[in-house]
């Protein structure tokens, strides 16, 4: 167990104070992502705040009570309930086998009533934190250790393996690279990661076999959309016209002919970048593009001033959880990846992605608050 016997007066400090330390750039910039969300979603539904972009703005006020809450918390307190939180995401994953709720030809969600939640984003948040406290004790020479590294290949892939069964191939995909690339940030030989790229080749053929008939429509469309225009392909043939017909600046604001006579299909969650960019044009997604790179920049960059190994981690899996996100939905909605179904971070309808992401930069936040705090670096892998 973790030491938290070095806590002193001078490192407690009051409410105010941490909320003094916080970034408010980055949570201004988190904001502003939202707001572009909330009035493309307003736009989708026809000028009308139902039936999305209510519950998505209620969400979001849940969620940023949530991300104060997370980012008042001492970071210790975080590292402490790290494996807790990893086995109970865990488990949740486990039971969408058995109690799970089926839509849209998946059980990815569990019913608690006044909304359904979906483990697997839980299951992200778990990952990172308990990869982070993993590697923490760790030296580089540790991390480089076959032997040393069975354990978190195993804490990646055992539930990347249940989110596939649901099935959910976007997420899983999303687990595995994430979980991978913060073993790679902690000090990871780069051998393990070229090896492990070309096992992965080595197993396509065989891994076609497993893949589900519409999966195989989806990556079989990748390569060629034309092949069923009016069915697999309908989906990215209509993104692509709708982005294309945006041109430089778009048609304006709920003029865009595709989303508005509802030709684009998902497009308050999966196609809603088309939305923007149908709407306003080249420019208007490069200025999304632009709030996501200064994001990310901005979580390098506290990430740089963080003292402790668990919350530099911390906050650079999660940005590379966040990367990935928005770049698997964008190059899916522009026809580079096959269609997996991923949201775009703060812009897509979805109550437990607002919530997961929230209190995701939560997190962050805690790490950057509590910078200066010495986390002791234990040898073992349970720090």
């Amino acid at each position: 167990m973790i030491d938290f016997g070095f806590y002193s007066d001078r490192q407690s400090r009051s409410i105010l104070q941490k909320l003094g330390d916080m970034s408010w750039t980055l949570l201004f910039l988190i904001i502003a992502t939202c707001l572009v969300g909330f009035v493309m979603l307003y736009s989708v539904a026809g000028g009308s705040l139902e039936p999305w972009a209510g519950r998505q703005i209620a969400r979001f006020f849940i969620g940023l009570s949530l991300f104060f809450i997370v980012a008042i918390v001492d970071v210790r307190v975080w590292l402490s309930i790290s494996y807790p939180f990893y086995l109970f995401a865990f488990v949740l994953v486990v039971a969408v086998e058995m109690a799970g709720t089926i839509g849209m030809g998946a059980q990815r969600w569990i019913n608690l009533g006044l909304f359904q939640l979906q483990p697997a984003e839980l299951m992200k948040i778990g990952l990172v934190l308990a990869l982070a406290r993993f590697c923490h004790g760790l030296t580089p020479q540790d991390i480089s250790r076959p032997l040393v590294l069975i354990i978190p290949i195993l804490m990646i892939v055992v539930p990347t393996f249940f989110v596939v069964r649901q099935p959910d191939l976007g997420t899983a995909m999303l687990m595995f690279v994430g979980g991978a690339g913060t073993l790679f940030v902690a000090g990871a030989s780069w051998i393990y990661f070229l090896s492990g790229g070309a096992l992965g080749l080595l197993a396509l053929i065989p891994a076609w076999s497993l893949l589900r008939d519409y999966q195989r429509d989806r990556v079989l469309t990748f390569l060629d959309p034309g092949r069923d225009p009016l069915g697999a392909g309908y989906h990215i043939l209509q993104s692509k016209i709708a982005l294309g017909s945006g041109g430089m600046f778009g048609k304006g604001f709920m003029q865009g002919t595709q989303s508005q006579l509802d030709f684009l299909p998902e497009k308050q969650t999966d196609f809603i970048f088309t939305v923007l960019g149908e709407e306003w044009g080249l420019m208007g997604g490069l200025g999304l593009l632009c709030l996501y790179f200064l994001t990310l920049m901005m979580m390098y960059v506290l990430a740089l001033q963080i003292r402790h190994q668990f919350g530099r981690l911390l906050v650079l899996g999660i940005a590379l959880m966040y990367f990935l996100y928005l770049f698997i939905n964008i190059a899916m909605v522009m026809g580079l990846v096959p269609v997996v179904g991923e949201p775009l971070p703060f812009i897509s309808y979805g109550g437990t992605s607002m919530m997961s992401l929230l209190i995701s930069f939560g997190l962050v936040m805690s790490a950057y608050i509590h910078r200066d705090i010495e986390i002791p670096r234990r040898p073992g892998a349970f720090g």
